[in-house]
Formats: structure tokens, sequence, C-alpha cells
């Protein structure tokens, strides 16, 4: 079975940088597009960033576009989220997920991710 497993999270000051790194297992010959979601308290879960299977595509979320980059390195089935110039407002937990249905937009809903991680904390304040 497909496993995927989040980490770099912690503790950050504003207009510091993090990066996020996510490991999948079990990955197969066609590989997934993989997505970050990212959910604070009392909001609702929101796409941050999707790379398609070969990295051709990306997408990012308005109030993360410029800010953040994503990039997959196949060899090592890894996904990273770099995350720079971090705001308050990005603290929540950060999720990755992995998807057979290999397209990357905004109209791209959690539900079209098939395996997800456990989440990392990602905490920005002085």
């Amino acid at each position: 079975q497909v496993q995927v497993a989040e980490s770099g999270g912690g503790l950050v000051q504003p207009g510091g940088s993090m990066r996020l790194s996510c490991k999948v297992s079990e990955a197969t010959r066609d590989g997934y597009a993989m997505g970050w979601f990212r959910q604070a308290p009392g909001k609702e879960r929101e796409g941050v960033s999707c790379i398609s299977r070969t990295g051709d595509s990306t997408y990012y979320a308005d109030s993360v576009k410029g800010r953040f980059t994503i990039s997959r390195d196949g060899a090592e089935n890894t996904v990273n989220l770099q995350m720079n110039s971090l705001k308050p407002e990005d603290t929540a937990m950060y999720y990755c997920a992995a998807s057979l249905y290999d397209y990357c937009s905004g109209n791209k809903k959690f539900y079209e991710y098939h395996y997800w991680g456990q989440g990392t904390q990602v905490t920005v304040s002085s």
C-alpha cells in the first residue's frame, strides 16, 4: 500500500523560510501527482500547491504564489515545498497527498487525492 509521510515543520519567525518534504513509498511506474494542503484552526482545508507526475505543470494558491515553490525528486520519491517570506497566516497543519489523477489546478479537490500523510505543523510567530 502507498504511504505518504511529511517532515520539516516547526516554528519559524515571520519573514523566515522553511522547507517541507514528502516521501512516498511503493512508487508505481507512472507515479502520482502530488499536492500540498493546509488547514488552520477554524478554517477549511486549503489547497496550497500541486505538481504533476513529471513536474511539467504546477499549481499555487494565490495566497502563496511567489513565495512557495514545489518540486519533486523522482529518484528519491520525494516532493518538497520551499516556503519563503513566511507570514503568521501561513500557520497551519500541512498535509502532503498523492493523486492518480495527473493534473494540477485550483479546481482539484482534496477528495481527488488517494493517499495522505498525517501532516506536519508549521507555526509562524515571533
